[in-house]
């Protein structure tokens, strides 16, 4: 199953933003535990490649898909898949978005680049984006994403930024193609202190609640 398809069918990746991480295999371990698959861990936490790499030589035995996000340029992406990132993920679209997007097609890589206008989704589908990231999705809610289905019929969105276990299920109904959960089931502070108990149960109450 490509990530893709999981993402149709788990409808929920989580976003990574941590000031370290104690070890990447645990962190997806605990997330598979409590029914998260798909794991971007971010360029905002520092020495990121090892931790990709630590996260995917692993991947067989925790069962997750292990990403890189906040890829800001061509190096990242070609740094990030040589540690293994599976797929990529972009903020916005800067202005080295078609070399991302490039390094990605070349490794056979997918990626969701970010955007927020109708524009932005566009050149995102112009250059390859398997999905598109809406971000921050909290700013126009869930309406906006019915609104962009109409000229946008069956692009895979995926909103991102201000997510959470209220309204995760009115992104979806709206026809988002699977949620970004973020700080609601990985906080900081979690991380860093490898609480892996209760992010655990912080991703089966997020899964329970998409689930309704």
């Amino acid at each position: 199953m490509n990530t893709l398809e999981l993402l149709r069918a788990d409808r929920v990746l989580t976003v990574v933003r941590a000031p370290e991480i104690s070890d990447a295999r645990d962190l997806c371990a605990t997330l598979v535990a409590g029914g998260i698959h798909v794991v971007e861990l971010t360029y905002t936490t520092p020495d990121l490649p090892r931790h990709l790499e630590r996260a995917a030589s692993t991947a067989a035995e925790t069962g997750a898909v292990v990403g890189a996000g906040t890829v800001q340029t061509g190096d990242q992406a070609t740094q990030a898949i040589n540690a293994g990132a599976q797929f990529l993920v972009t903020p916005g679209q800067g202005p080295e978005a078609a070399a991302i997007a490039e390094a990605a097609r070349t490794a056979g890589v997918p990626v969701v680049l970010g955007a927020f206008t109708p524009s932005e989704v566009m050149t995102a589908l112009a250059l390859g984006s398997a999905a598109v990231k809406i971000f921050p999705a909290h700013q126009l809610g869930p309406k906006y994403f019915k609104d962009l289905n109409g000229p946008f019929p069956g692009v895979p969105l995926i909103p991102s930024g201000g997510v959470n276990a209220t309204n995760a299920s009115d992104f979806l109904a709206a026809g988002a193609l699977a949620v970004s959960a973020g700080t609601d089931v990985v906080s900081p502070a979690d991380v860093a202190a490898a609480n892996w108990e209760a992010i655990t149960a912080k991703a089966k109450a997020f899964c329970a609640a998409i689930a309704q």
